[in-house]
């Protein structure tokens, strides 16, 4: 989650293993929340609007065996 803070500069925050099962109204919900409960304070001052939300899945295929 990538959000405005008062000096206007991004700041993000990253969630570990989100449910697969998420919409996007749910994680709306879930930023709103936290810019309203402004419970994060950043070095540019209280987040203050959403910039942008990914899912970012990585896969790793290990193509090499050395035995």
């Amino acid at each position: 989650m990538t959000f405005n803070n008062a000096s206007g500069n991004s700041v993000t925050i990253t969630l570990p293993e989100p449910k697969a099962s998420l919409t996007s109204v749910q994680i709306d919900a879930v930023m709103d929340q936290i810019i309203t409960t402004n419970i994060f304070l950043t070095s540019g001052g209280e987040l203050i609007s959403k910039r942008d939300v990914k899912i970012v899945d990585t896969t790793t295929e290990d193509l090499y065996d050395p035995a």
